[in-house]
C-alpha cells in the first residue's frame, strides 16, 4: 500500500463516526455481506457513511493492509476497527454492537 492511499484511508476513518467499507453503496450493496452490514447499521438507527471499495482498487487492496482483516466489508466505529458482518452479526445479537455505539457517543439518527 502507497503512502498516499494509507493516508487516504486513515482520514477517511478519522472524519466519520461510524464508516463502513463496503462492496456497493447502502442503497445497492453488491454482496450478501456488505447488505447484512447495512441491514445491522440500518436496524440500529445509525448515521453511517460507506465507502464503496469496488470503486477504487487501491482502497480494496489497501483497506485490508490497513486492518490486518481479509475481508470486506469492514466497520470502524470513531476510528476504532469493529470487525467484518460476522462479527457484526455476533454482536448485534448479543447486543454489544448497540451498547459499543452508546458507549462511543454515537446515537441513533
Amino acid at each position: 500500500m502507497t503512502d498516499e492511499t494509507q493516508a487516504h484511508l486513515q482520514q477517511l476513518v478519522d472524519s466519520n463516526d461510524v464508516l463502513l467499507f463496503m462492496k456497493g453503496t447502502p442503497l445497492f450493496p453488491q454482496c450478501g455481506f456488505s447488505n447484512r452490514a447495512v441491514s445491522i447499521l440500518n436496524h440500529l438507527g445509525v448515521e453511517f457513511a460507506s465507502v464503496d471499495v469496488l470503486q477504487d482498487q487501491a482502497v480494496r487492496q489497501g483497506i485490508k493492509e490497513f486492518s490486518d482483516w481479509p475481508t470486506i466489508p469492514q466497520l470502524y466505529v470513531k476510528g476504532e476497527f469493529i470487525g467484518g458482518s460476522d462479527i457484526m452479526m455476533e454482536m448485534y445479537e448479543s447486543g454489544e454492537l448497540a451498547q459499543l455505539l452508546d458507549e462511543k457517543g454515537v446515537s441513533a439518527a
